[in-house]
């Protein structure tokens, strides 16, 4: 039980250190400019991704299924955030 609260801690704690480098990025650079609707998006994405590998671990018996579910869902997050970030599929969540 500590293990698997372990990793819920390592997953908010990656969480939160992947979103420092925008935002020490913001203050070096004029080239990085995102809102606080960005932060907030980009931080429900990793922890929802983040979430829901931890429940397929939790869940999954089978080291196959496991490996392949959670890759699953870290492609879906690497396509929804290519979406957000440059509009490669050019859907309206894209923005302008």
């Amino acid at each position: 039980m500590i293990t698997k609260n372990k990793r819920l801690i390592g997953i908010m704690l990656t969480a939160g250190l992947l979103l420092l480098v925008p935002f020490i990025a913001m203050n070096f650079s004029d080239e990085v400019s995102w809102s606080p609707a960005d932060f907030a998006i980009a931080g429900a994405l990793l922890l929802g991704t983040g979430f829901l590998c931890e429940l397929v671990l939790r869940k999954v018996k089978t080291l196959r299924y496991r490996i392949a579910i959670c890759a699953a869902i870290l492609l879906a997050l690497v396509l929804v955030w290519a979406e957000l970030a440059v509009g490669i599929f050019g859907t309206p969540f894209a923005g302008s």
